[in-house]
Parts: C-alpha cells; structure tokens; sequence
C-alpha cells in the first residue's frame, strides 16, 4: 500500500503561479513512475505530466506544455508540479498517482489513461481567477 497526500493548492490570479506537492508514505516511490492528472466540473479526469522513476524523463499535456513542470525528488519521497503563467482553463481538483508498471516507457496511450494508475492521493483544489 502506498498513502498519497497532495497540497500546495489554492486561488491565484490569472497568470500567477502554483507549486503542487504529492508526498508518499508507507512505500518508496523512487522505484515508480508518477503521474499528475486533473479534474475539472462536469469534464472527465485528464493528463496533465508524467515522469519517470529516476526523473530522467518526462511528458506533459499539450495544454500544460511550457509552463508547468513535474519534478521529483525521491530522499524526500515527494514529486511535484509547479505551474506557471495560470489561466482560468486550469482550474480543477489536481491528482498524483503512482503506477507500479513503468508507464513512462509503455508509451503515451498508457500513461496518459488514468485507469493504469495504481494508488491515487484525495485531490488539492487550484482554482485561477480571471
């Protein structure tokens, strides 16, 4: 079992930014890789990055591409993503998860569909202002 808590959440003003934080207990996560989705009113869950175990790489949404960053630090057992330059499009409920099937290298159909995921964290609110 894995506990995943997210925090880092907030309101900010249209083109402000956020640093979201994803904290792992009771497993390592150094050994997985990380996803970050969200979740808006009404819309169904979707991707926005994901990197890989050692963090050597990466992925993002076409959305998010160039201004959000996901970004792990593993002594710490945390991963996260900060989001830059803030529209009001972003606003959703923001999700870690962890898969335990290496998804970064089974390709962009797997580790952007939610349902691979593993252990997901309860959510952190971002809501941007226009």
């Amino acid at each position: 079992q894995v506990q995943l808590v997210e925090s880092g959440g907030g309101l900010v003003q249209a083109g402000g930014s956020l640093r979201l934080s994803c904290a792992a207990s009771e497993r390592t996560i150094s050994n997985y890789d990380m996803g970050w989705f969200r979740q808006a009113p009404g819309k169904e869950r979707e991707f926005v990055a994901v990197i890989a175990w050692s963090g050597g790489s990466t992925s993002y949404a076409d959305s998010v591409k160039g201004r959000f960053t996901i970004s792990r630090d593993n002594a710490k057992n945390t991963v996260y993503l900060q989001m830059n330059s803030l529209k009001p499009e972003d606003t959703a409920v923001y999700y870690c998860a962890l898969d335990t099937d290496r998804a970064y290298t089974r390709g962009i159909a797997y580790y952007t569909n939610s349902r691979n995921y593993d252990y997901w964290g309860q959510g952190t609110q971002v809501t941007v202002s226009s």
